[in-house]
C-alpha cells in the first residue's frame, strides 16, 4: 500500500481520486493548493504526489520545481494530471522533472497502471509485488516470507525492512536511511534502533539459513547481498 498525496483543487475530482485510491488499496492524503501539500510533506513524505498543474495561487509546475529543488523531496515520485494536452505543456512538464504526465479525463484503470508503473520504478518496496532473492522470497500481498520453502515468522517492522532490502539488494544504506525509508522520515528515534531490528531480521530469516544476506558494512550501515 502506497501513501498518495493527490493536489487537486476540483471537489469532485478529488473526490473521484480519493475513491478509487482506496479502492486500489493506497493511502490518500488531499490537498487543493500547493501550500496544503506543503504543510502536508513537511508533516509526513508520501510515497508518490497526484498534482493537478492548474492550482489556486502556485501553480503545480512552481510546485513540482520546489519538490525537485528540496534534497528531502527530491527522489518523490510526482504524476502530473491536467487538461493540458499539448506537446509544449508536456515537454514544460517532464522538464521539471516529474515521472509521469496524464491528461484529463482519464480513466481510473489508466491512472491505476500508471501509479504502479512509476511506483514500481521509483519505489517498489511499496507495491505489491512479490520479491525473490536466492531461496528468499517475500510476498507483500499476503505479507509472508519464505526461505528455502519454509515459512518463517517476522514482526512488522522486520517485514517492511527485508521488503526495503530486498527491493533495493547490494546498495549499502546507512542507518538514517534505513529510518527514514522504512519508519518515515517523521518518526524520531535513535539510529541504533535499525540495529536492534537488524538483529532480529537475522533471527527470523535463520530457520532457513537466509541471515547471511544481510551485511553490515563497516562505517557504512547494512546491504542485502545477493552474492551471499
Amino acid at each position: 500500500m502506497a501513501t498518495i498525496l493527490v493536489v487537486e483543487d476540483e471537489s469532485a475530482i478529488l473526490e473521484l481520486l480519493t475513491i478509487n485510491l482506496k479502492h486500489a488499496g493506497h493511502n490518500v492524503l488531499p490537498a487543493r493548493d500547493a501550500e496544503s501539500a506543503i504543510a502536508t510533506i513537511n508533516n509526513v513524505i508520501p510515497d508518490l504526489v497526484l498534482l493537478d498543474w492548474m492550482l489556486p495561487g502556485r501553480s503545480g509546475i512552481a510546485l513540482a520545481k520546489q519538490l525537485r529543488e528540496n534534497k528531502r523531496t527530491r527522489p518523490l515520485p510526482i504524476i502530473f494530471l491536467t487538461a493540458r494536452s499539448e506537446e509544449h505543456d508536456k515537454v514544460a512538464a517532464l522538464e521539471t522533472g516529474v515521472d509521469d504526465y496524464v491528461t484529463k479525463p482519464f480513466s481510473p484503470r489508466e491512472l491505476a497502471a500508471r501509479i504502479k508503473a512509476v511506483l514500481r520504478r521509483r519505489a517498489p518496496h511499496v507495491t505489491d509485488d512479490a520479491v525473490l532473492i536466492g531461496d528468499l522470497r517475500l510476498d507483500p500481498a499476503t505479507h509472508r516470507v519464505t526461505g528455502k520453502g519454509q515459512l518463517l515468522e517476522l514482526g512488522p517492522v522486520e517485514f517492511r525492512l527485508l521488503h526495503y532490502l530486498m527491493t533495493h539488494p547490494e546498495r549499502v544504506h546507512s542507518r538514517k536511511q534505513l529510518l527514514d525509508e522504512v519508519w518515515g522520515d517523521h518518526v524520531f528515534v535513535e539510529e541504533r534502533t535499525v540495529d536492534v531490528h537488524i538483529r532480529r531480521l537475522r533471527m527470523a530469516l535463520s530457520p532457513s539459513g537466509s541471515e547471511h544476506l544481510i551485511e553490515t558494512v563497516r562505517g557504512s550501515g547494512y546491504r542485502l547481498s545477493q552474492m551471499s
